[in-house]
């Protein structure tokens, strides 16, 4: 495939969308994704209570073990990709070589997961990084996004990247703007929503109210 041709792809999916409304169909979800980068390490940001976080990168994780970790992590935000994945599929990914899973450690309990993908470094892509609602504001995400920025720039990158989306908490994008990552591109995921398919509970992110057939 040549370089036009690559160019010519981006230029038909960028105008896909028109500058207009979009109607999202019935059982469908759809988010606005900010991409981040950061193309030199920075100077990391004042930890606080640092002493109750620990983290420990878990080889091969189990995949029981990482769905609920992922799920009391995410299901808030509406994380389902991995949760539609079954053992083989799930295990192909968080045994991969160059995926890198550690957990975030508070009183004994993994409360916190941090996904490095490195398979197509020089990027590194920070996939996965969130705590469980109840450490929200008592410095484990300032922790974890250090530690996350150290070990990535450790292995030697070109660059670092990271996406949050409008289903994110609603300071996610400014934590990652304050962490030193910068906006590149902007893009739109559309999505039969995961708690009509049964993948997490209909109670789970009412701030996204559930589109239904009439």
């Amino acid at each position: 495939m040549t370089r036009k041709t690559k160019i010519n792809e981006r230029t038909e999916a960028a105008v896909a969308l028109r500058d207009q409304f979009t109607r999202v169909g019935p059982g469908k979800i759809a988010a606005v994704i900010t991409h981040l980068e950061m193309r030199a390490q920075p100077q990391l940001l004042p930890e606080q209570q640092t002493q109750v976080f620990a983290l420990r990168r878990v080889p091969k994780p189990d995949p029981d073990w990482y769905r609920d970790l992922y799920r009391r992590v995410g299901e808030d935000w509406l994380w389902f990709s991995r949760l539609a994945l079954g053992d083989a599929a799930l295990r192909g990914l968080i045994h991969d070589p160059a995926v890198e899973v550690y957990a975030l450690r508070h009183r004994g309990r993994d409360e916190g997961l941090l996904e490095l993908d490195l398979r197509r470094f020089p990027d590194i892509e920070i996939s996965f990084l969130g705590v469980v609602t109840t450490l929200l504001g008592k410095g484990a995400g300032r922790y974890l996004i250090n530690r996350a920025i150290e070990i990535a720039w450790a292995r030697g990158p070109n660059r670092v990247t990271v996406h949050t989306c409008t289903f994110d908490h609603p300071r996610a994008l400014e934590f990652y703007l304050h962490s030193g990552f910068t906006p590149y591109a902007r893009s739109v995921e559309i999505a039969d929503d995961p708690r009509l398919r049964g993948l997490l509970p209909r109670s789970v992110a009412p701030h996204i109210p559930t589109l239904k057939d009439d």
